[in-house]
């Protein structure tokens, strides 16, 4: 615990460091650029940092890396890898969240949101909600900006340059493989029904890996690693580990999303379903309902304005169809999978340990 405290510690920091000179730098520019900066740091104190922690697992799991002593060139630009993580990782949520129409995130208003409001209490001319999406989407921009920046010093600073180049390859893998994952999520919202089970099933799994499973363990695993001089027979076992935890991951996600307490979670319960996400869970759970039922489902979901008892049968029927219980089912197969992957890996002991146990953590959470 106290090297996860530690951590998250060193990556707050960093983040705050990073943050205060790009504030410093666009100063010329005036006050008026003041609130997309506070939204940054705002959003940015906060989050589980997962993506980050994998990251520097990735690196331990090649070559040994101290945190409790001072913050060293080869540190530095672990840590400027792990925060290009989460530069990056903000910056999809704020545009999910632009996406979806989602109004809240992490129990506060949605960056859209918050710019929205500020317009309205600015007294400006023009339509708040559209000023609101406007400075979402060009927050958003910036922190990958900033992410490519942090991730430029991370592989430039090293004296590896094979493994240097291999870290860019997957960070710039991961940015496109997310951004075509969220448009495939997109199309599939729109989709006038589902396919049949098997394709549907198979569409959402795609959905799954590339928009979240490969981004949210795998590649961050796999920048760390390169970034420390894995081998190819290292790259592949941490790829082995990480992409089954990348899902089962995700498939909590797909649960809390409709289940979530919205005092935990922050985003209210039932949210999958209000916004149409035609997930692995909802896949699976409309699969056997019988025909009334299933046309039911379909009619309710995704429409925006449901209200609580509407939201409440629709969870009841997910839970009465078993599709609960088979995902969390798909969840300890994949977790047991990737910590079977550990026991032959040509990576470091306790690494592997902390491995497993972050993937516990990161796949039994309740927010």
């Amino acid at each position: 615990m106290h090297e996860t405290t530690r951590l998250a510690g060193l990556i707050q920091e960093r983040i705050t460091d990073r943050l205060a000179e790009h504030r410093q730098l666009l100063e010329p520019l005036g006050p008026d650029a003041a609130p997309l900066l506070d939204e940054a740091f705002d959003f940015l104190s906060g989050g589980k940092r997962f993506r980050a922690q994998f990251a520097v697992l990735g690196y331990r799991a090649v070559r040994p890396l101290d945190l409790d002593g001072e913050i060293d060139a080869e540190l530095g630009r672990v840590l400027d890898a792990a925060c290009a993580l989460e530069f990056f990782h903000a910056a999809a949520l704020i545009h999910d969240d632009v996406i979806d129409r989602s109004d809240t995130r992490r129990g506060r208003p949605a960056v859209h949101r918050a710019f929205a409001s500020l317009h309205g209490q600015s007294g400006w001319r023009g339509a708040a909600d559209h000023f609101g999406l406007a400075g979402a989407i060009l927050l958003g921009d910036l922190l990958q900006s900033w992410a490519d920046e942090l991730m430029q010093s991370a592989t430039e600073a090293g004296d590896d340059r094979r493994g240097s180049r291999a870290a860019r390859e997957h960070f710039n893998r991961m940015r496109s493989e997310v951004a075509v994952g969220q448009y495939l999520d997109v199309l599939e919202e729109q989709q006038p029904a589902f396919a049949d089970d098997r394709e549907q099933l198979e569409r959402s799994t795609r959905v799954l890996v590339y928009k979240s499973a490969k981004y949210s363990v795998e590649a961050p695993l796999l920048i760390g690693g390169a970034l420390a001089g894995a081998t190819e027979e290292q790259e592949r076992a941490l790829a082995a580990f990480g992409l089954p935890v990348g899902v089962a991951f995700q498939l909590r996600d797909d649960l809390l999303g409709v289940f979530g307490d919205e005092e935990v979670t922050g985003k209210p319960s039932g949210g999958d379903l209000t916004e149409g996400k035609r997930t692995v869970l909802v896949t699976l759970a409309r699969r056997d309902l019988p025909t009334t039922q299933r046309l039911i489902f379909d009619d309710l979901l995704g429409t925006g304005d449901l209200d609580d008892e509407q939201i409440v049968m629709l969870q009841r029927t997910i839970r009465d169809s078993g599709a609960v219980e088979r995902v969390e089912e798909m969840i300890a197969r994949n977790v047991e999978r990737a910590t079977r992957s550990l026991r032959e890996a040509p990576i470091a002991e306790d690494a592997a340990a902390r491995l497993t146990l972050l993937a516990e953590r990161t796949t039994q959470r309740s927010h």
